[in-house]
C-alpha cells in the first residue's frame, strides 16, 4: 500500500474556479432552458425508473475517478490513533445530518416562511438533507493536501468513509425526510446508492487491484488515476448544464433563491468544520489529523447528493437544485476553512500528547 498521495493533490486550475465553472454552467444551461427547451424535453425521454440515463453516465464518469483514490488497505491501519477516526465519524454522521436538518427547518420553514411557498421548501430541506448525508470523500485528499495533513491518515478516513456511507446513507435519509413528511420511493432510494456508490466504489476497488497487480502501485497512484482528473470536472460541468436546463425558468422567476439556499449550507459548512476541528484540540490531536477531521465533515459527497436528488425527485425539482447550490458555495467555503486551519496550527501540539 502507498502511504502517500498522487502527486497532483494541490488543487487545479478547474477546481480552484469551481465556482466560476460552476456560475458558467448555470448560464449556460438556463439560456437552453430558457430559449432551446427541445434539448431537456428531448433529454427527459431517456429515463429509466426515473433515472435520467445521460445524467446517470456523467455522474459515473464523475466518481469513478473519486472511487479510484480510495484505498482499502489503509483500513488496516484504523487501530492506529483512533481518536481522529472517532472524531470524524461522530462528526459525520452523528452529528452532520442532523444539525443540517434543524438548521434548514429553520431557515426555509421559519425564517423564509413568509415568501417561500410550503411545498418549495420542503424540496430545498430535501436537497438540504442529502447533502447533510453524504460528507466528502476524494476533495479531502485535495484539502487535506493544502493543510499538510497526515495523508495516510486520511486514506483511513476516507476509505471508513466510503463503508460507512453503504449503510447509513439510505436509513439517514430516510429517518431525516420521513419526520419531515416528505414522501420517497425506497426502491429509488436504494437503487441510487448501489448506482451511484456501491457499483463506482467497486470499479475503483477492481481497478485497483487489478493495475497495481500488472503495473505496480507506483503507476496506479501516478499515471493511472491522474488520467482521470479532467474527466471527473467534465462529467460534473455537463451535468450542471442538463440540471440548470431543467431548471432554467425557475431561476428565472426566483433567481433570489439560490442565495436563499445558499445560507443555510454555508453556515452547516462552517459549524461542522468547528465542531470536529475544536473536538482536536480539546483532545490534543497533532493538526495533521485534526484537520482532515474538521474538511472531511464540513465538505459534502456533492455528486451522490446530487444524483439522488435527481432519482428521487427529477431534474426540475427543488430538491436537485438545492443539492447544485451546494456544488456553487463548496470550494469558496473549503478554502476560507483551509486558511483558517492554517492560520491556526499553533492552537495543536507537533505530536500526539
Amino acid at each position: 500500500m502507498s502511504n502517500k498521495l498522487p502527486r497532483d493533490t494541490g488543487i487545479s486550475f478547474f477546481e480552484k474556479y469551481l465556482t466560476l465553472w460552476v456560475l458558467l454552467c448555470m448560464a449556460v444551461g438556463i439560456l437552453i432552458g430558457v430559449y432551446v427547451p427541445i434539448i431537456p424535453n428531448f433529454l427527459s425521454q431517456f429515463e429509466y425508473a426515473n433515472v435520467s440515463i445521460p445524467v446517470a453516465i456523467l455522474i459515473w464518469l464523475m466518481i469513478y475517478p473519486m472511487m479510484l483514490k480510495v484505498d482499502f488497505n489503509s483500513i488496516k491501519k484504523v487501530g492506529q490513533n483512533p481518536r481522529g477516526l472517532i472524531i470524524t465519524w461522530v462528526s459525520n454522521w452523528l452529528i452532520k445530518p442532523f444539525t443540517m436538518y434543524l438548521i434548514a427547518i429553520f431557515f426555509f420553514y421559519v425564517v423564509y416562511r413568509s415568501f417561500l411557498p410550503r411545498e418549495l421548501a420542503r424540496e430545498y430541506l430535501a436537497g438540504a438533507v442529502l447533502l447533510g448525508a453524504a460528507p466528502c470523500t476524494a476533495m479531502v485528499f485535495v484539502w487535506s493536501h493544502l493543510t499538510k495533513g497526515n495523508p495516510a491518515y486520511t486514506l483511513v478516513q476516507v476509505a471508513t468513509n466510503d463503508l460507512i456511507i453503504l449503510v447509513a446513507f439510505v436509513p439517514i435519509v430516510g429517518l431525516l425526510l420521513g419526520i419531515s413528511g416528505i414522501t420517497i420511493a425506497w426502491m429509488t432510494l436504494f437503487l441510487s446508492v448501489i448506482l451511484f456508490v456501491v457499483i463506482p466504489l467497486s470499479a475503483g476497488w477492481l481497478s485497483r487491484i487489478v493495475i497495481t497487480h500488472r503495473r505496480g502501485a507506483d503507476y496506479f497512484e501516478h499515471t493511472f488515476i491522474p488520467k482521470f482528473s479532467n474527466i471527473t470536472i467534465t462529467g460534473l460541468l455537463l451535468t450542471l448544464i442538463i440540471i440548470f436546463s431543467f431548471q432554467g425558468q425557475m431561476i428565472v422567476n426566483n433567481p433570489v433563491n439560490i442565495f436563499l439556499i445558499a445560507i443555510p449550507l454555508v453556515i452547516q459548512t462552517f459549524l461542522i468544520f468547528f465542531i470536529a476541528y475544536l473536538w482536536a484540540k480539546v483532545w490534543r490531536l497533532p493538526h495533521d489529523i485534526a484537520s482532515p477531521a474538521g474538511l472531511i465533515g464540513a465538505s459534502n459527497f456533492f455528486e451522490l447528493a446530487v444524483a439522488v436528488a435527481i432519482s428521487i425527485f427529477g431534474l426540475s425539482s427543488g430538491a436537485t437544485l438545492a443539492t447544485v447550490v451546494g456544488v456553487l458555495v463548496e470550494v469558496p467555503v473549503m478554502l476560507t476553512l483551509v486558511k483558517i486551519a492554517n492560520r491556526t496550527k499553533g492552537w495543536f501540539p507537533a505530536k500526539v500528547a
